[in-house]
């Protein structure tokens, strides 16, 4: 019995320290003010330019969307626009699928350089 009660006085219990509840933090709030000026900030601002050119979209304009489809706006409506991909084929796309404004002409420039048979 007396071995047992040796290895039980012998376990001494040591108080943690008392500072380091606060200092755990630290390292937490750093990772985290990182992670906001290298993900979250420039995700957003990104967001905003977007929002800000969908917005200023205009019957004339000529587009990428997203799937890479090169188009001339010719209707509008508040979510879908009507392009004009050339040689009469006319698609109806979501606003937020508008990818860049490309410079007037690249339609044209595009459609030159590509011949029909």
């Amino acid at each position: 019995m007396s071995l047992f009660i040796a290895d039980a006085l012998a376990q001494d219990a040591s108080a943690p320290p008392p500072d380091g509840g606060l200092l755990g933090l630290i390292p937490l709030l750093i990772i985290f003010i990182i992670f906001y000026f290298l993900l979250i900030r420039p995700q957003v601002k990104r967001a905003k330019e977007h929002k800000k050119m969908v917005e200023s979209l205009a019957v004339g304009d000529e587009v990428v969307t997203s799937g890479g489809i090169v188009g001339k706006v010719v209707a509008m409506d508040e979510s879908f626009l009507t392009l004009d991909a050339g040689n009469g084929i006319q698609l109806v796309v979501q606003r937020n699928a508008i990818a860049a404004v490309v410079p007037k002409g690249t339609l044209k420039t595009a459609l030159a350089g590509k011949k029909t048979d």
